[in-house]
């Protein structure tokens, strides 16, 4: 958390990833190549469509269950608070999370990776923000994997998350990672954030009292939206 009336001060350009890391070797073919031209919001983007955060159930933060049976590996909670820079909550706002499986798979065609799927973990879910700007998911924890960027790479246990504000052109996307996960040292994508102190903001910390005995331990993860302690956000 961070105290409110901080004040707002712009923050660090090294506090965000940039469009092109030289040692995160995608960038180089999908990084723009000229600056980006700035566009004004249209009215129709400012105000909607709307994220359809009415039909969001409350089912949709538990991934631990699917298709009918309980996924394999170790349950966790993760729980946290969309803030802006002045430590005020926002509430309303959709959080989606997509994930790897604990064997370091995801449910996607796309992946690759010879590790077994999870009938019963589809690896997605949904929820939103409370009036005090809360959130919580039940997961299980992901596995690391290989992602082919460079020799022996793997990418370390992370979640992802999107959040939408009160419009689909309004999203904001980051990742988050656990603390003492030694391939932290050794990740492009991490260490794209030139800042060090921004860096481990992504890192979600162990909270014994989001942590339910005997069946799941709890991790903690604020998100801010602006300021100069912003979340980094993916460009």
């Amino acid at each position: 958390m961070i105290a409110k009336g901080s004040g707002y001060r712009r923050e660090d350009s090294r506090a965000h990833p940039p469009y092109a890391h030289a040692s995160y070797v995608s960038t180089q073919k999908r990084a723009p190549l000229n600056a980006p031209i700035r566009f004004e919001a249209t009215l129709s983007e400012i105000t909607g469509p709307r994220p359809p955060i009415d039909s969001i159930s409350a089912g949709e933060a538990d991934l631990t269950h699917f298709a009918g049976g309980a996924a394999i590996g170790e349950r966790i909670i993760i729980t946290g608070c969309v803030l802006d820079e002045d430590g005020n909550p926002i509430r309303d706002t959709l959080i989606e999370v997509w994930q790897a499986n604990a064997a370091g798979r995801y449910a996607h065609d796309a992946d690759r990776h010879d590790a077994p799927l999870d009938p019963h973990f589809s690896g997605i879910g949904r929820v939103v923000t409370g009036r005090e700007g809360g959130y919580r998911f039940v997961t299980i924890k992901p596995g690391a994997y290989p992602w082919g960027n460079h020799h022996n790479g793997w990418r370390p246990q992370h979640i992802h998350l999107s959040l939408f504000g009160p419009g689909f052109a309004t999203r904001l996307i980051t990742q988050m990672y656990f603390p003492g996960d030694p391939l932290l040292a050794l990740d492009p994508i991490f260490h794209s954030i030139a800042d060090e102190h921004a860096r481990a903001r992504l890192v979600a910390s162990f909270d014994l009292g989001a942590t339910e005995p005997s069946h799941a331990l709890g991790y903690r993860f604020d998100i801010v939206l602006r300021g100069r302690i912003a979340t980094p956000m993916e460009p």
